[in-house]
């Protein structure tokens, strides 16, 4: 995952897109979400696959923006998740 945030990065350095407003990409991020939405309440398969596609694509790149690595990111928090108990409504215990 770390290569494709660093692809992605790139992409936007060769075409000339933001690659240091951090406050501009969470908005793209949440625009993104929003299409996505829309998408899913259309029940547009095909519109669904690409805005999930861009909101990966933005997240990652957020993430490569702030050098995080996302991946390492995701299971540190998966493994905190596996453990944590729920009560039967989902909410923390």
């Amino acid at each position: 995952m770390k290569e494709l945030q660093k692809r992605i990065l790139q992409n936007k350095i060769d075409h000339g897109f933001n690659t240091s407003d951090i406050k501009f990409e969470l908005l793209c991020l949440y625009g993104e979400t929003n299409e996505l939405f829309k998408a899913w309440l259309k029940d547009d398969e095909e519109n669904i696959k690409e805005e999930l596609a861009d909101v990966a694509i933005f997240l990652l790149g957020i993430s490569e923006m702030l050098e995080v690595d996302l991946e390492a990111e995701i299971l540190k928090k998966m493994e905190i998740n596996e453990k944590r108990v729920y009560k039967n409504d989902g909410e923390k215990q």
